[in-house]
């Protein structure tokens, strides 16, 4: 079965704002800040297929997320596309997963002035079954309210969500157990490697990351200008690896590697 990313997202726990500042200093385009009835905020990077998203907490409020609070800072979901949230319950089951029940919840969003509500439905895996972190499913019921043409375009170049790194100590059987949920379209890769493999393709930057025994280790964008990316890299402070047509930049505040390729 063919599956699609909806988005990735990225645990910034108590400094939503400080990770917002730092991709809008990338380059990168982001929503107004949001806030879900669950108990989170976030800010969105918007491509025309799927998304990142900036995730955390909310400060002065006794209503916390407690997925997001119980979850380390990082990359920290991978999110697959669905149309119908009760049939891929279903489906989830049979493949024998362990599934929470179908959720549903909304954010408020303001669009051209007027106030609007983008609700959502998602299917999330009981924890556990995926080591690197949170794996769920999820239905835009109005995708209008999230795909808007005024954040789509990104001053560094971006254009595409194009893949995940995913560290593991035995590659094979991770591979095995996503391998459970789809093929993802071929637009958008998830590699599965050890740590090994993930020295050989990000050098010293590879030790910012906090070891684990399997983590979200990297986020891939195409389309870029990787020598703009680079300048903003030198600007920030942030370690960075520029070859060719690629660069990588170690982002340890936020404990994630970002690769750009052109």
């Amino acid at each position: 079965m063919s599956v699609a990313v909806d988005h990735l997202v990225i645990n910034t726990r108590f400094d939503t704002e400080a990770a917002a500042t730092l991709f809008r200093q990338l380059g990168f385009t982001l929503t107004p800040q949001g806030h879900h009835s669950l108990g989170s905020i976030n800010h969105l990077v918007m491509f025309t297929e799927g998304y990142l998203e900036l995730i955390g907490l909310p400060l002065g409020t006794n209503t916390l997320r407690l997925e997001v609070l119980d979850s380390p800072r990082g990359i920290d979901g991978l999110v697959v596309a669905t149309a119908d949230p009760k049939a891929t319950h279903a489906a989830l089951l049979d493949r024998g997963f362990r599934v929470q029940p179908v959720q549903y919840f909304s954010r408020p969003v303001e669009i051209d002035g007027a106030a609007a509500e983008a609700r959502f439905g998602t299917v999330r895996l009981v924890p556990g079954q995926f080591l690197a972190g949170r794996v769920y499913f999820c239905h835009h019921q109005t995708p209008e309210l999230v795909w808007r043409p005024e954040w789509l375009g990104h001053a560094n170049g971006a254009t595409v969500l194009a893949g995940l790194t995913v560290v593991s100590q035995d590659p094979e059987a991770t591979r095995r157990q996503y391998a459970k949920l789809g093929a993802f379209d071929s637009g958008f890769v998830l590699d599965i490697i050890d740590e090994a493999t993930l020295t050989e393709r990000f050098a010293a930057l590879a030790q910012a990351l906090t070891p684990r025994a399997e983590r979200f280790a990297a986020i891939t964008f195409r389309g870029a200008d990787p020598l703009l990316l680079a300048r903003h890299a030198a600007r920030l402070g942030l370690d960075h690896r520029v070859e060719a047509a690629r660069v990588t930049i170690a982002v340890p505040a936020f404990d994630l590697l970002l690769e750009f390729i052109a």
